[in-house]
């Protein structure tokens, strides 16, 4: 944080300082005399909440400012995806198989990170969930590369601390869900979605439709596993049902390696926002 404070008015971390100090009297002692901002029952309010959601979209806005960091490359994907060495912990076979995508998210995390390094780690910032499987792969990868990386946390009634591989300073935690998709996609030069379950499907799907209604500029949208996305997403169907338009289709690619992703994303020509939507004529 910038010490650079220009005002001729006391600060408030000042005053709360000095607030603190204060004699001990009833009137000292009641809600009503804390200060505002530093007051958490006040600010728990419902009430409030606006000023929650503008706090929560604004600490990690300030914080990736500081740090200059520009675009990101986004890694969604399944947190009960395991490592090819655990594997054998797996719940179900098709997990154990899944494995190899907790690789293919580690390895294309290595090649980002080497083009961030590149930049002095402003572009191509890998950010993830902050969780395990694919969301630990891809963290793993930026650190090993030597590099930073970005985990998005948000609080689950189960408790969650971040995989070990998220730059500690790069480490955020979220109430709102709505906000913490907001700061995935506002820098987001690529996003990569790997095999997943609800979550992942959920942030696939807002993410296109932001795409496909042209509220979003076009970046390389890439689905690693043809394999797994063909069997759980009957793609062609919802085209032939006129839910959605064939050339809805082109938006994204399929993908099976770290290599064949970074060189779609090496060769991708920026694409303005869509300004008409196809079959809604």
């Amino acid at each position: 944080m910038s010490d650079d404070r220009h005002s001729v008015f006391r600060d408030a971390q000042s005053d709360r300082s000095t607030a603190r100090q204060i004699p001990d009297t009833p009137q000292s002692r009641s809600p009503s005399y804390r200060l505002a901002f530093a007051d958490e029952e006040f600010l728990f309010r419902d009430e409030l909440r606006p000023v929650r959601l503008q706090l929560e979209l604004l600490k990690p806005q300030l914080l990736l400012e500081e740090r200059q960091i520009k675009s990101t490359i986004v890694l969604f994907g399944g947190a009960r995806i395991p490592e090819p060495a655990q594997k054998h912990t797996a719940r179900t076979e098709t997990l154990a198989e899944l494995s190899q995508f907790y690789e293919e998210a580690r390895a294309f995390a290595r090649l980002m990170t080497e083009r961030s390094l590149a930049t002095n780690n402003r572009e191509f910032v890998v950010a993830t969930g902050g969780g395990p499987g694919v969301m630990e792969a891809g963290n793993r990868g930026a650190a090993e590369a030597g590099g930073i990386s970005i985990g998005l946390s948000i609080v689950l009634p189960h408790e969650q601390a971040p995989n070990q591989y998220v730059t500690p300073d790069l480490s955020f935690n979220f109430h709102y869900f709505a906000v913490r998709k907001m700061h995935f996609l506002m820098r987001a030069r690529a996003i990569c979605i790997f095999p997943g379950g609800f979550g992942t499907l959920d942030e696939m799907f807002e993410s296109l439709t932001l795409i496909q209604t042209g509220r979003m500029e076009r970046v390389p949208f890439l689905l690693f596993g043809r394999a797994f996305w063909e069997k759980v997403i009957n793609w062609e169907a919802l085209a032939d049902a006129g839910t959605i338009s064939q050339q809805d289709l082109d938006l994204f690619r399929f993908v099976d390696s770290a290599a064949e992703a970074a060189q779609l994303i090496d060769e991708w020509e920026p694409a303005p926002p869509r300004n008409q939507i196809p079959g809604r004529d």
